[in-house]
């Protein structure tokens, strides 16, 4: 079965960090070959984008709303995605997933079951 387990979630205080980290097992074609993104839900909204990187970091995308505050990185021999997160803001507030995407597709088949992050005063 394939699992994209988040962790590293919690509550933060404005202007702090967290450090989210999804473990992927049991991909078809192995780690190396997929785009990680990261995705995340606010209550009432949809859910958005937020960063992606490709196996080999050739390809690196970042949502500007976060652009400058939060690093996507990957240890593939991990199997392993992650993301720093600095500066933190109450509108990060949400639902954060991960999710992969296999190598010339335009859609992520597989999703994370997601992790809170909660900034707040």
């Amino acid at each position: 079965q394939v699992q994209l387990v988040e962790s590293g979630g919690g509550l933060v205080q404005p202007g702090g960090s967290l450090r989210l980290s999804c473990a992927a097992s049991g991909l078809p074609f192995g780690f190396g070959y997929y785009t990680m993104g990261w995705f995340r839900q606010a209550p009432g909204k949809e859910r958005e984008f937020v960063a992606a990187l490709s196996w080999s970091g050739g390809f690196r995308d970042l949502a500007d709303s976060v652009k400058g505050r939060f690093t996507a990185s990957r240890d593939d021999a991990k199997n392993t995605v992650y993301l720093q997160m600095n500066s933190l803001k109450s509108e990060d507030t949400a639902v954060y997933y991960c999710a992969a995407r296999e190598r010339f597709r335009n859609d992520y088949a597989y999703w994370g079951q997601g992790t809170q992050v909660t900034v707040s005063s």
